[in-house]
């Protein structure tokens, strides 16, 4: 009998395929029929295929429009551009969501924490569009768009009317970028008028900062431009316990990515230390865009249960469990009802 979803997967570079197929056997153990379409992409792409993102993985994810990837390496300051950026703007994937939610056990500085960041994803600074003026000068440019600044905030505010929130915050710097950021809070503005039940408020960048260290608690839904987004998301992610406890989706018209938002930590690839939450918990973001709503809600009750017991984390959480004791655990909760 064929499977109910085709989902394509990339492995990912370093830890990618050990939290990747940890990932899979807790999907297994709680029965969801996915077929896995495997493509490689990043550093294995480049050395098999001779290009980091090949066409046939573009082409299968055009045709499926669901994928579900591992961390991919990015070279710094040298070597092929991101991977991840790419595959972003070659499917306009313009809404990067990334819930920032305390686990069950886990204990933190400011107690529960419950927000979600909205990040534009296809503009701003990632454009990518810098050159050398004369040696020693470099200018990068700043895009900031009508049409990109609208359709993030309406994504912000159906997101937030969708899912029960209150407030959404509009992060900027419109006080020194007058015009691009001020853009961007004249379209936050605009779209604020037709969503009513919600409340609006604009914080800048550096306060925000300041402001989700000392109380973050005082935040709901952060919609923030895609720089600021990117920054302010992984100092989220440490209020909880780190970015391996932090997912991402990447979504658009046409398509959905959903990841891991940490980096493939190739200082300890094989040694099977790897957390696998993070990309677990994309894939349970994945299972309710596709209407497996029970299932993720399996898995996640499963999850927690396993993280309440200290001794069954990994490493990085204070435990003793590898990467795979950590997933049988989880699945043997699934598998016994």
């Amino acid at each position: 009998m064929a499977a109910k979803h085709t989902v394509v997967l990339v492995p990912g570079d370093g830890i990618g395929p050990e939290i990747t197929g940890a990932v899979l056997r807790i999907l297994a153990a709680a029965g969801v029929e996915i077929e896995w379409e495997r493509h490689v992409a990043g550093t294995e792409s480049l050395a098999t295929l001779g290009t980091p993102l090949p066409d046939t993985l573009l082409a299968a994810i055009e045709k499926h429009g669901v994928a579900l990837k591992g961390p991919l390496t990015t070279p710094v300051a040298s070597g092929f551009p991101s991977v991840n950026v790419a595959l972003r703007k070659h499917f306009d994937l313009y809404a990067n969501l990334r819930p920032v939610k305390t686990l069950p056990g886990m204990a933190t500085h400011h107690g529960e924490i419950d927000l979600v960041i909205v990040r534009e994803n296809t503009e701003d600074l990632y454009s990518g569009l810098e050159h050398v003026v004369v040696p020693g000068v470099v200018e990068s440019l700043k895009i900031i768009t009508e049409k990109a600044c609208t359709r993030i905030a309406e994504f912000g505010f159906q997101f937030a009317e969708q899912n029960g929130r209150q407030t959404v915050s509009a992060v900027h710097k419109a006080n020194i970028m007058k015009l691009s950021d001020g853009l961007f809070l004249d379209c936050c503005r605009k779209v604020a008028t037709r969503h009513g039940s919600v409340a609006y408020n604009e914080v800048i960048v550096d306060n925000a900062a300041m402001q989700l260290v000392m109380r973050p608690r005082q935040f709901d839904t952060l919609l923030l431009e895609n720089l600021y987004g990117d920054i302010l998301s992984d100092l989220c992610a440490g209020l909880v316990g780190g970015l391996g406890l932090c997912p991402g989706a990447n979504l658009g018209p046409r398509c959905a990515i959903f990841e891991a938002v940490h980096g493939s930590a190739p200082d300890i690839a094989g040694l099977g230390v790897a957390n696998p939450t993070a990309l677990l918990l994309a894939a349970l973001l994945m299972l309710r865009q596709l209407e497996e709503r029970a299932a993720a809600d399996r898995i996640e009750a499963a999850l927690v249960q396993v993280m309440q017991e200290p001794a069954r984390r990994t490493r990085d959480l204070g435990g003793e469990a590898t990467t795979s004791q950590f997933a049988e655990a989880i699945a043997a909760v699934i598998e016994a009802g």
